[in-house]
């Protein structure tokens, strides 16, 4: 575990969803990944100009084509940015491929403390699977932070960071891409009072709100967004962004979404899935 006392509030960034390829003309419905994970980093480099991050919080999806040049292209553009980061698999992601490609460095490390917050990071993902699970082994570990944490004075807040969507979405289509040990993964939580907030990707949406007496944060896509509240898949015309996280010692979190600026979406707005 890496442990740092830091800046008062802290300062995080998530970024999810870049779905990049080793080629990189490679697109997904349509739109380069690459080119739009470009934007997302200009931009935000352009915002946040002078306020350092103290930790990237990267939830999955990494790679489209689980290829050892994507891993290597998202490494470079976090370093653009110039804060250290974790990573954690989606379904699109091999675990083995990413812990090869961050051989020597703690970019695959799973818990995190900074000040009183403790930030753990969980693997969803099933290979070749779309829908998500926590194994016993990865609940075994969460179980295990958590009683630590309850019983460590120094610790007073923890948001856990997960790809899949622990809340069934809000789009017909969702209902089975999930997390699909949710209500034992909140179950587990329900254990502990030192829990404040989740954090995920997966649905592509810019998310919000309280489950469970915890608040849960989904983050934009840095490339195609999925509409809400539609039956069927659809793309939503919103412009891909990333979300900064400000985790205050009383526990309260601010944050903001940020969108990319005159960018012009080229996406498949037609197709019924990817």
């Amino acid at each position: 575990m890496t442990a740092l006392t830091t800046q008062s509030p802290i300062r995080l960034l998530q970024i999810t969803d870049t779905h990049l390829y080793g080629n990189p003309a490679g697109t997904l419905l349509k739109m380069n990944t690459q080119d739009s994970l470009d934007h997302v980093v200009k931009i935000l480099k352009r915002n946040e100009k002078g306020n350092e991050f103290d930790l990237i919080l990267a939830t999955g999806d990494i790679a489209q084509d689980a290829s050892e040049k994507a891993y290597a292209k998202f490494v470079d553009a976090m370093q653009e940015i110039g804060s250290p980061f974790r990573w954690i698999p989606g379904n699109h992601d091999n675990i083995d491929v990413m812990e090869k490609v961050a051989a020597g460095s703690d970019v695959s490390e799973k818990l995190v403390q900074i000040n009183n917050w403790q930030i753990l990071f969980l693997d969803t993902s099933i290979l070749g699977q779309v829908h998500g699970n926590l194994s016993k082994s990865e609940l075994e570990f969460l179980k295990d932070c958590l009683q630590t944490a309850q019983a460590d004075e120094s610790v007073d807040h923890c948001l856990i960071c997960l790809h899949h969507n622990p809340v069934k979405g809000n789009a017909g289509w969702m209902k089975d891409i999930g997390l699909n040990n949710g209500k034992e993964f909140f179950q587990l939580l329900s254990k502990f009072n030192k829990v404040d907030c989740i954090v995920y990707g997966h649905v592509h949406q810019a998310l919000d709100y309280v489950h469970a007496g915890i608040r849960c944060m989904c983050t934009p896509s840095t490339c195609i967004q999925f509409k809400p509240k539609v039956g069927n898949f659809a793309l939503d015309r919103l412009n891909p962004g990333y979300r900064t996280l400000t985790p205050s010692t009383d526990g309260s979190i601010e944050t903001e979404v940020v969108r990319v600026t005159g960018f012009e979406i080229e996406a498949d707005f037609a197709s019924q899935g990817y």
